[in-house]
C-alpha cells in the first residue's frame, strides 16, 4: 500500500481512536484502532449496523470465544464501509466531486500525486478520464490495529482457566488475523515470547515469494536494542518486523516507557545509522526460519520502515525527523484529540483539553499497570475515584477487568484499581501501624489507581449518546504534554495544514523544542527517582541512577553538536534552543550531586 502522507495518527486510549480509519482512511490517512476493549467494540458496531442499515446479530458473552469474534465482526465492518465511502470518492460525480477535492487538498505541495492530478486536470476536467485515472492511483490509508502486548489477562469459564489463546491479547490477535484487512499490527508494550510465539499461527503474517505480507508486524519501540532483539525473536519464527515505530520515551501521550535516560534524537540516529545492518541481520535469520518450516522465501530482501512519534509539534519537527532521521513516517496523536473529523471524543472532554495549560498536563501513577501515565488534572474520571475515596470506599467496581492481573490476593487475578483490591491492601496498611504521615503516603500509593481501562473508551460511548450504565459517565483521558500548544478544535484540513506548514493553529510563541521538552521531562523524572530514594537506596539503585543521568548527559552533548552543525533549519530557535541545553545541563550537573549524596544511606542496607 503506497503512503500518500508523510504522517500517520497512533493509536489513543481504547476509545479516541476506535473509529478513526472510518473518519479518515478514504483520505489516503493510516490509523490505528486499540483491540483492549472488545465491549466498547460491540456497542459500537451494533451502532453502525444500524446507521449503515446492515444486519446485526449480537455477539454475547455466552458464546464461545467472542471476543475474538467481536474484534474480527468489528473490523471487518470497519474495512467495508471506509472502502465503500473511499469508492464512492473514487467513483468521481458531482455528488464526490467535494471528497474528491477535500482528498487533494490535504496532500502537500510536494506530493507527485497531487501534481499529477493538477496536471490532468489544468486543461479540462473529464469525469470520465478522472475517474480511471483515480482508480488506478489513488490509495486508502491503512486500517491498522494496536495489541497491547502485557495486557494479556487470563480467563476462565465456569472457574475454570482457559488456555492461554483466550488470554485477552491471544483474542484480540486472533481476532484481527481472522478479518479482512490487509494492514498492520502495531505490537506495544514491550515483548510477550508467548503472543508473538502465538503468531506464527496466521498465514496472513507471512510474505509470498514476492515479498507481500497481508498482515503486517510493526513493533512499537523506545531504543535500537529492543527493536533488534524482538526483530530477531519474530525472525525465529519465520515472522517479518515490516515496521519499528520509535516512540518518545516519556513526550508523548497515554502510558510513557521511560527509557534509562536515552533521548529520543541520539535513539533516531542509531537508527538511521544501523538501519542496513538490522535489515541484513534480521533477514538471514528470516530466511534459514522460513526454508526450515518449507515456506515460500521472499525472492528479495523485505521492505522496512522506520517511523517516529512523540511530542512532535510543528513543520519543521515533522520535516526534519523526515530529512535528518530519514524516517517514513510522523505520528501526530495528541494534536487529533482537538479534530472531531478524526477522533471520537466527547463534548465535555475535548472543552478540557483545549482549555489545558502546562500544569493541567502531569505524568501520573494512575495506571493500573503500573506505568507512568500522562495525565489531564480534573478528568471525570479521577473526580469520580476522588468521590469515592471521601466515601471511604476507594476503588472502582471493576466491570470490565481487562487489567485484573494482579495474583497478590486472587489467583484469578484483580485490578489495583478495584475496590477489592483496594480494600484488601489497605487492610494490610491498617496492621502495620506506621505513623500518620507514612500511612497517608502508603494509603495514597494505593487508592490513586485509576479505572483506565473504562475511563479511556467511555469517551466515545458518550459521544455518541450511548448507554454508559456498565462504564459510569466518567472519562479518563491520555494527551501528551503538547497538548497545552493548541488551544482550539479544528477541522481535519486544518490539522493538516499545520502539519504541512501551510498554515500554523499554535498562537502561543513560547512552546519548546519538542527535543527540549522531552529533556526537560527527563529531567523531571530523574528529580522524582532520586527524591524517591532519599531514605531507602541501594547500591544498585543508586548505580543505577548515576547512569541514567549519564545517558542524559552523552544525550545533551549530542543536541549540542546537532544544533550547533545544523545550517539551514530551526535557524530562528537555535540560539534559544542552545542557551536550553546548557541550562539543562546544568539542572543534569545539580541532580548528578544530589545523587552522589545518596551515598551516605548505603549504611543502613
Amino acid at each position: 500500500m503506497t503512503n500518500v502522507h508523510s504522517f500517520h495518527i497512533p493509536v489513543m486510549g481504547i476509545g479516541f481512536t476506535i473509529d478513526t480509519p472510518l473518519k479518515v482512511s478514504r483520505f489516503g490517512i493510516d490509523s490505528v484502532i486499540s483491540l483492549v476493549d472488545d465491549i466498547l467494540i460491540e456497542k459500537l458496531r451494533k451502532m453502525y449496523c444500524a446507521k449503515f442499515e446492515r444486519p446485526y446479530s449480537e455477539i454475547t458473552e455466552n458464546m464461545d470465544d467472542f471476543r475474538a469474534k467481536r474484534i474480527t465482526a468489528y473490523l471487518d465492518l470497519i474495512y467495508e464501509e471506509s472502502l465503500r465511502k473511499f469508492e464512492d470518492l473514487k467513483s468521481v460525480t458531482a455528488d464526490s466531486a467535494t471528497e474528491l477535492k477535500k482528498y487533494f487538498s490535504m496532500l502537500p505541495d510536494t506530493s507527485g500525486l497531487k501534481k499529477d492530478f493538477q496536471n490532468l486536470t489544468k486543461d479540462s476536467f473529464n469525469l470520465q478520464e478522472i475517474k480511471t485515472w483515480a482508480k488506478d492511483n489513488l490509495s486508502m490509508g491503512s486500517i491498522d490495529v494496536n495489541i497491547m502486548t502485557k495486557v494479556d489477562k487470563e480467563n476462565y469459564r465456569k472457574k475454570i482457566k482457559l488456555p492461554s489463546e483466550y488470554n485477552d491479547a491471544h483474542a484480540a490477535l486472533r481476532g484481527y488475523a481472522n478479518s479482512v484487512l490487509n494492514s498492520s499490527l502495531v505490537l506495544s508494550a514491550g515483548m510477550n515470547p508467548r503472543l508473538y510465539t502465538y503468531l506464527e499461527q496466521f498465514e496472513d503474517f507471512y510474505p509470498d515469494e514476492n515479498g507481500i505480507i497481508k498482515k503486517k508486524i510493526v513493533l512499537k519501540v523506545s531504543d535500537y536494542r529492543s527493536a533488534l532483539i524482538q526483530g530477531k525473536f519474530l525472525a525465529k519464527k519465520g515472522l517479518w518486523v515490516s515496521e519499528y515505530r520509535i516512540e518518545s520515551g516519556l513526550n508523548c501521550g497515554g502510558h510513557a516507557f521511560a527509557t534509562d535516560g536515552f533521548l529520543m534524537g541520539p535513539i533516531l540516529n542509531q537508527f538511521k545509522e544501523e538501519k542496513e545492518n538490522l535489515i541484513q541481520s534480521v533477514y538471514e535469520i528470516l530466511a534459514k526460519a522460513l526454508d526450515q518450516k518449507n515456506k515460500v522465501v521472499p525472492k528479495s530482501i523485505l521492505p522496512l520502515k522506520i517511523t517516529a512519534q512523540g511530542g512532535v509539534g510543528t513543520t519543521e519537527e515533522h520535516n526534519f525527523l523526515l530529512n535528518h532521521y530519514k524516517v517514513d513516517s510522523v505520528g501526530w496523536g495528541t494534536p487529533f484529540l482537538l479534530v472531531p473529523e478524526a477522533t471520537t471524543v466527547d463534548k465535555s472532554t475535548i472543552e478540557r483539553l483545549v482549555e489545558a495549560k502546562e500544569d493541567d498536563l502531569y505524568l501520573s501513577n494512575i495506571s493500573p499497570l503500573g506505568i507512568p501515565f500522562h495525565s489531564l488534572k480534573g478528568n471525570t474520571k479521577d473526580l469520580e475515584k476522588a468521590k469515592l475515596i471521601e466515601k471511604g470506599r476507594p476503588g472502582s467496581s471493576c466491570p470490565k477487568k481487562f487489567v485484573a492481573m494482579n495474583k497478590d490476593f486472587l489467583d484469578t487475578g484483580i485490578c489495583t484499581a478495584s475496590r477489592q483490591y483496594q480494600h484488601l491492601k489497605i487492610k494490610e496498611l491498617d496492621k502495620q501501624e506506621l505513623a500518620v504521615e507514612d500511612y497517608k503516603y502508603e494509603y495514597n500509593k494505593i487508592t490513586e489507581k485509576s479505572c483506565t481501562c473504562v475511563g479511556l473508551g467511555t469517551s466515545a460511548l458518550l459521544a455518541y449518546g450511548l448507554d454508559t450504565k456498565t462504564e459510569g459517565p466518567g472519562v479518563s483521558v491520555c494527551p501528551g504534554p503538547n497538548m497545552a500548544y493548541f488551544a482550539k478544535t479544528m477541522q481535519l484540513n486544518e490539522m493538516i495544514d499545520h502539519i504541512y506548514g501551510k498554515t500554523n493553529v499554535i498562537s502561543r510563541n513560547d512552546r519548546p523544542h519538542m527535543f527540549i521538552k522531552e529533556l526537560h521531562i527527563y529531567l523531571d523524572y530523574l528529580q522524582a527517582r532520586i527524591a524517591e530514594s532519599r531514605f531507602e537506596i541501594t547500591d544498585k539503585q543508586r548505580k543505577y541512577l548515576l547512569k541514567f543521568a549519564e545517558n542524559l548527559n552523552d544525550g545533551i552533548t549530542y543536541y549540542q553538536e546537532l544544533f550547533n552543525n545544523l545550517k539551514k533549519e530551526f535557524t530562528e530557535s537555535k540560539a534559544q534552543i542552545m542557551f536550553l541545553l546548557e541550562e539543562g545541563r546544568k539542572s543534569l550537573n545539580n541532580l548528578i550531586q544530589e545523587i552522589e549524596s545518596l551515598e551516605n544511606n548505603l549504611a543502613i542496607w
